[in-house]
């Protein structure tokens, strides 16, 4: 969403899928030129494509229903969901002699706060395209049950990231959400009370982005717009050696430096913010901070992230508990209620007061959310990242969020960041998981059904983290 002036509005509808042949037909078709222009990846290559043509054939079968459960660092995950769909599975099932019915698609799960910042035909595609929105921030049973019966019922299996957001690291998975094991749950339960005997699956997906030349020196150049932006000076710059790794090269010991100069000087700069504007402080004089720097600066924006979150949740009343990821969703869900109001059914039939005093509200909201989205871009930010493997990509993600910071700062638009150089993609078909198997259990009582929900969760949340390919 903009983070310029907002109006009440309507309350959001719920954007039902509504599949359509020549759409898809359509989008398959653009879809290469698209990516070219619209993206940095240039190659696309997967592994164990062999195991997701053996599930499609036994989903077109009758005999399996599944969950494509993928990684979602990018923005540009779903470029590559599709390649994998429309071309590589095609490609290999006539390489293995495997006839499968086309089209290979899936319907997938959208949160429905995309349309409102891409823009609303992106809702009207997603719906062509099968998809089906979901509010993040609440039980959205409208949402939910269209999912639940897309997943047992469709002529495509599902796909849906567990992160539930870009996290915007190749290499750390974030905290996954329970939504996607409940619906494998819900699916079992389905087919069960229909008398149907197909195996329900989760189907792991590892995605990862590789520099294909590294951009040592776009990185380099990023980072001194940053520094100018951020008002460093070339004194402030400097950062003794003496605690730098000893791992590091030249040039990346060079880049670290003012890597973290920069972040350090952003974080100072927002403690500062909160302290002065907003009467918190986030990291008091006399708190005891771990020796290493690297950690120290951790423990700092893990104190500045819930500085920014409760006073987000002070204007909307709500309470300041559970994971960061759970309050950031509680909040956008609060501020969607301030501006997209049951109430207003007909805004235009407000008398002007009226109308002003919703608008005042509904800007207002907005401006609180924005708190919330500053710490949405460093939820899966550890002190350490970098450090511990020095590789251009890392240097490139963590500037690439700390653009985001500053460009959120300056009220400028965040969803057009920089490409640093061309990209290729590695996908990974992990090894299913049965939900099936796990169904009795699940089926036992409350208590069980929730361990089982756990109990997947983590271990979709394990299998992510084993595709994870080193390099």
């Amino acid at each position: 969403m903009p983070d310029s002036i907002i109006h009440a509005q309507p309350s959001l509808e719920f954007i039902p899928p509504a599949f359509n042949p020549l759409v898809l037909r359509l989008a398959q078709q653009v879809s290469p030129s698209w990516m070219r222009s619209q993206t940095s990846i240039s190659q696309i290559e997967a592994n164990n494509v062999e195991a997701l043509v053996d599930l499609y054939r036994q989903f077109q079968d009758g005999k399996i229903r599944f969950l494509l459960a993928f990684r979602h660092p990018s923005v540009d995950d779903p470029f590559c969901m599709t390649h994998l769909l429309w071309r590589l599975v095609p490609q290999v099932a006539r390489e293995q002699g495997v006839s499968l019915q086309r089209p290979i698609h899936a319907h997938f799960i959208y949160d429905r706060g995309i349309p409102l910042w891409a823009g609303s035909y992106i809702g009207w595609l997603y719906s062509r395209l099968g998809g089906t929105p979901i509010h993040r921030g609440k039980a959205d049973w409208t949402g939910l049950r269209k999912a639940r019966d897309l997943f047992a019922n469709s002529q495509f299996p599902m796909a849906a990231a567990p992160e539930g957001a870009v996290n915007g690291h190749s290499e750390i998975i974030s905290a996954l959400e329970p939504g996607i094991a409940q619906l494998g749950f819900w699916c079992a339960e389905d087919l069960l009370k229909a008398g149907r005997s197909e195996q329900v699956l989760i189907v792991p997906v590892g995605i990862q982005y590789r520099y294909v030349d590294a951009p040592w020196n776009a990185v380099e150049k990023l980072l001194s717009e940053l520094e100018a932006a951020s008002g460093l000076s070339e004194a402030e710059l400097k950062v003794e050696s003496a605690n730098l790794p000893t791992h590091l090269s030249p040039t990346q010991a060079a880049l670290y430096q003012r890597l973290y100069r920069l972040g350090e000087h952003l974080l100072s700069l927002m403690e500062e913010f909160y302290t002065r504007f907003y009467h918190q402080i986030p990291t008091r004089k006399g708190d005891t901070l771990p020796a290493s720097p690297n950690e120290a600066l951790a423990v700092r924006l893990q104190a500045l992230e819930n500085t920014a979150l409760q006073v987000a949740e002070a204007y909307f009343n709500l309470p300041s508990r559970g994971s960061v990821v759970d309050r950031c969703r509680r909040l956008e869900q609060a501020g969607w209620n301030y501006i997209y109001r049951e109430e207003l059914k007909n805004v235009k039939a407000l008398s002007p007061l009226e109308r002003g005093l919703a608008n005042r509200v509904a800007e207002e909201a907005n401006l609180r959310m924005w708190h919330m989205r500053l710490v949405e871009t460093f939820v899966s930010v550890t002190g350490q990242y970098v450090i511990e493997k020095p590789t251009v990509e890392r240097f490139a993600e963590t500037t690439l969020l700390l653009w985001d910071m500053v460009t959120r700062i300056k009220g400028s638009n965040p969803f057009h960041r920089p490409r640093l150089g061309k990209q290729q993609v590695q996908l990974t078909i992990g090894q299913p998981l049965s939900v099936s198997d796990r169904y009795p259990a699940y089926h036992a009582s409350r208590q069980g059904a929730r361990l089982a929900v756990g109990e997947l969760t983590k271990d979709i949340q394990h299998a992510l983290e084993g595709l994870i390919v080193s390099g």
